[in-house]
């Protein structure tokens, strides 16, 4: 076994050589356009919104050159997604032209009989090109937040999403009718009409499935809350579930802290603490961004470290020293293990043989400590009496009942002792019949001690075992419950 074992090693060692000595070849993948997408989803999941924006324009690039549409559209509505918070116009912008790359190119979408798509995806984008919509009109400048300007900068948005409504009113698909209630119950809001946003969000919680009712809560609590219904706007946020959503919760907490000093009356107080909270968020994205920076310098060490593993000329002679280790190392390790294994194995065998030796002299202790008892018992007057009276009736005087109480306490432990002791009720005929017992007198002699039959003995043991030491066990005989006492 040890020969086969050391030939397999050399061959490891032969072969592990061959690989290290041959020249690497690293050839790299072409970066395809979904690939690409891939990896820039990975970034955003991280908070790396930099790095995502520059790896989805990629996409965009090589996805056009491509002629992978269905990529295509889906990059520029990641980008749009990303570029939301921090520039509304450029976000609007590219999910223009993912409506509009969709709209030339689409995927497997139902038509109508007029030839209009039907399908969720184009529900989708232009749900969010109205939402983007409505977050340029929010964001606008002074000069055209007028009631005319106001108006016609919002029109786009609700064009947008009133067609998202139709058609997914039309198919029957709950989860968009509840998005894009919900979206234009926030135009609503912003608008300042507040009755018509709570009409939206009743209509939109409604409809609302579980992973979407809690924007759908959020946008009906804060509608009550614009028109100071504070009991209904606190019972709503109430039912919010932030579960993890660290965000979700801030906002649930912060205004339910806005309804509670309003309540109180207290403006100037609730001025402050929306300061302290606007810091708090501020705070959040600062957060965020040194995530991002943390995760673009640890993404730029690990490209690093893979370009000084891939041109070090070093590589194999290191990772064959290290494997040459390692087996030489594993080899000891099961040379020591089973040597273990071994050694534990005759130990257990040592201990199994002198636990026997204890057993066998703990048995013949035992024979040697019975035999000691029966002698003693055999020499003793009131036994010598009992063994030579054959059938005869049997006297035996209270002198003669104390000595063979005390000899049986003194050659076995201080049985009957204990047993006074621990049934103090019990009658001294019992007490006697027990030492009879004891002593291993048959019934017969037993019956001529008491002038009874022998039925009459079985009686009074069956009566004794009962009533005195309550076992019912037919099986279980007066010997067996005295020698365990």
């Amino acid at each position: 076994m040890i020969m086969l074992f050391a030939r397999f090693l050399r061959i490891i060692i032969m072969c592990i050589l061959m690989v290290a000595c041959s020249q690497r070849q690293q050839m790299s993948d072409s970066l395809t356009a979904a690939r690409c997408l891939k990896e820039a989803e990975a970034a955003l999941a991280n908070d790396s919104i930099r790095q995502g924006e520059t790896l989805l324009r990629k996409a965009i690039q090589l996805s056009e050159a491509s002629e992978d549409w269905h990529t295509h559209y889906i990059a520029y509505q990641r980008l749009a997604e990303a570029l939301s918070q921090s520039n509304p116009e450029e976000a609007l912008r590219l999910m223009k032209k993912a409506l509009n790359a969709y709209e030339q190119h689409p995927d497997d979408e139902q038509h109508s009989a007029e030839g209009d798509l039907q399908g969720k995806n184009y529900v989708l984008l232009l749900d969010y090109a109205g939402t983007y919509a409505a977050q340029v009109a929010f964001t606008a400048e002074d000069s055209l937040q007028s009631e005319v300007g106001e108006g016609s900068a919002y029109d786009e948005a609700l064009a947008f999403i009133h067609r998202a409504y139709d058609i997914a009113e039309k198919g029957q698909m709950t989860d968009l009718m509840c998005q894009t209630l919900t979206s234009l119950a926030n135009i609503a809001w912003a608008k300042e009409d507040y009755r018509q946003a709570l009409d939206y969000a009743h209509r939109a919680e409604s409809v609302a499935t579980s992973d979407l009712r809690p924007g759908v809560l959020q946008v009906l609590a804060r509608s009550y809350l614009s028109l100071d219904m504070l009991d209904s706007a606190e019972t709503v946020y109430r039912q919010i579930d932030a579960n993890d959503n660290v965000h979700l919760a801030y906002i649930v907490q912060s205004n339910l802290a806005m309804i509670a000093l309003r309540r109180l009356g207290a403006a100037e107080v609730e001025d402050s603490v929306d300061e302290a909270f606007g810091q708090i968020e501020n705070f959040y994205y600062k957060a965020l961004e040194q995530k991002d920076q943390y995760y673009q310098e640890t993404l730029r060490q690990e490209r690093e470290n893979q370009q000084l593993e891939y041109r070090s000329q070093l590589y194999g002679r290191t990772l064959l020293t290290v494997i040459i280790a390692s087996f030489v190392i594993l080899l000891a390790a099961v040379l020591a293990f089973r040597y273990r294994i071994r050694m534990q194995k005759q130990e257990r065998c040592r201990l199994q043989e002198e636990a026997e030796h204890q057993k066998t002299l703990l048995h013949q202790a035992n024979e040697v400590v019975t035999f000691l008892q029966g002698f003693i018992l055999e020499r003793t007057e009131v036994l010598k009496k009992l063994n030579q009276s054959g059938d005869s009736l049997i006297y035996l005087s209270p002198h003669d009942w104390s000595e063979i109480e005390r000899t049986l306490n003194a050659i076995d432990s201080n049985r009957f002792a204990k047993i006074r002791e621990q049934y103090p009720k019990m009658q001294e005929d019992d007490i006697r019949l027990c030492i009879l017992t004891r002593l291993g007198l048959s019934n017969r002699t037993i019956g001529n001690i008491y002038c009874i039959t022998v039925s009459a003995v079985q009686h009074r043991k069956l009566k004794l075992k009962k009533d005195v030491f309550g076992e019912s066990s037919p099986d279980i005989t007066l010997e067996q419950i005295l020698n365990g006492k």
